[in-house]
């Protein structure tokens, strides 16, 4: 995967340009959780809820629910509305909804009723990713105000989730209570925030450039993902390591999704780490990301998470290994192998033997962002075994070169690498020499690269 570096100048103009951050810290009887504020996505939001943190109105308030939707673990955990008495906090006047980020996990969001525009003082962390239930279609969305900044925060958010529930009614039939058995539970028995309040910022939070996270540039540099994709991030602040990953970075196969103190979550799950350094990352998106629309692209460095960057994900988003250092003038040439010496098709790189394609021959081509492959193969994080039939890809693939259709004899994940695509392609027979159109179509949709193109040399003469 080829690593592109972000010059000193750029570097310097990215750190000049940070942002102050707002940074609450949760105490509570399990630990403190600090959130970033979102005041640009939800201003009004923002400001309603530190009018209650002021007035040390969340002070010795409980963890009153714990809500699952669709399965046994809590998806939600919500307070601020009531007292280790259970006796109801005053509340202030209600605030528009603003419904712009994705309830991914570890996100805070304002509770309300039916009504959008009802928030008052209750809010809760999204211990999974609610990105679906609470988004638009539910009444206009929930809106998310805050972000945990860190895993410590995370586990903290783990270990209420873990906390018995219980159904007292009158509003309590989801109670998280500690070593409870019955009757009136007491203050021991309540998850307690006992404060909560605004914390100094860090002055290095990591921070993504807008539009930041792209396909690898050497396969189209275009900002859309698939499951399995391979990402390029660009910001600052992203620790103060440079390396690639290596053979100890992985057990059993499995991918590292932490190096050197750095991780990311796309729609909050953990994306694989190959290549970390202050400005850039290279990350591989998780196999079971939801797709159809825009996810939250977060770096955590050091402890410290960056405002999210919304990141358009979907089922394909496919790429064709096309280098910069391929193109000439205004054309992009793709990058093809000839598997029998190795050797790359290549007329524009100097440096490089040029070497055209022969008409009749077997070329290889690689792509990621491909979609998913037959069997139970993970499209990211494991590294492909080296079996006799590697996986095929699901979704068909057409190749026509000048013109032509060109047979495509393999199609699916390359043995030995990790969310990497190869195709067996026959280049037409009947191609004479020149520099032909490539055109690629995934499941009837072609690429979102501009036209490529290879060198032909003219067929072999007739036996």
């Amino acid at each position: 995967m080829k690593r592109l570096t972000v010059s000193l100048g750029v570097m310097l103009c990215l750190v000049g340009t940070l942002s102050a951050q707002e940074i609450v810290r949760f105490k509570t009887n399990l630990g403190d959780i600090d959130v970033q504020l979102l005041r640009s996505s939800a201003p009004r939001t923002v400001e309603n809820f530190l009018l209650y943190v002021q007035a040390g109105d969340f002070s010795n308030t409980v963890i009153h629910r714990a809500a699952s939707f669709g399965g046994s673990a809590p998806s939600i955990i919500q307070g601020g509305g009531f007292n280790t008495s259970l006796r109801p906090i005053p509340t202030r006047s209600d605030v528009r909804l603003e419904y712009r980020e994705v309830n991914s996990r570890g996100t805070l969001a304002m509770a309300r009723t039916q009504n959008p525009n009802s928030a008052t003082n209750q809010w809760f962390f999204n211990v999974t990713n609610n990105t679906t239930t609470l988004g638009a279609t539910n009444g206009g969305g929930y809106a998310v105000f805050g972000r945990i900044i860190n895993s410590a925060g995370l586990a903290i958010l783990d270990r209420m989730a873990a906390v018995p529930r219980y159904n007292l009614g009158s509003g309590f039939e989801e109670l998280p209570l500690q070593n409870y058995s019955s009757g009136t539970p007491t203050a021991s028995n309540f998850i307690v925030v006992t404060s909560v309040s605004l914390a100094e910022a860090a002055a290095t939070l990591p921070t993504i450039n807008e539009g930041g996270a792209v396909t690898v540039s050497g396969f189209g540099g275009f900002p859309a993902a698939a499951p399995g994709s391979w990402l390029e991030i660009y910001g600052s602040n992203f620790g103060d390591k440079t390396r690639e990953w290596a053979g100890g970075d992985f057990t059993e196969g499995r991918a590292p999704t932490t190096l050197e103190e750095v991780s990311v979550t796309i729609g909050g799950q953990a994306a694989f780490v190959r290549y970390v350094s202050p400005g850039q990352l290279n990350v591989q998106v998780p196999a079971d990301v939801p797709t159809g629309g825009t996810l939250p692209v977060v770096v955590t460095a050091k402890g410290q998470a960056s405002q999210p960057m919304m990141l358009d994900i979907q089922p394909l988003a496919p790429g064709i290994y096309a280098p910069p250092a391929f193109k000439y003038r205004d054309a992009q040439f793709v990058t093809a192998v000839r598997p029998s010496t190795g050797a790359l098709i290549n007329s524009v790189v100097p440096g490089l033997p040029f070497t055209d394609a022969i008409p009749g021959e077997t070329l290889l081509f690689y792509g990621v962002g491909f979609g998913k492959v037959e069997g139970d193969t993970p499209v990211a994080g494991q590294v492909v075994s080296g079996t006799s039939t590697p996986p095929r890809l699901i979704a068909p693939v057409k190749f026509r070169i000048g013109g032509f259709d060109a047979t495509v004899t393999f199609a699916g994940l390359v043995p030995g690498s990790l969310g990497l695509y190869q195709f067996n392609v026959i280049v037409p027979p009947n191609l004479v020499r020149g520099d032909p159109p490539v055109v690629i179509e995934v499941d009837g949709r072609p690429l979102r690269q501009p036209t490529l193109y290879l060198p032909v040399t003219n067929p072999p003469p007739a036996q």
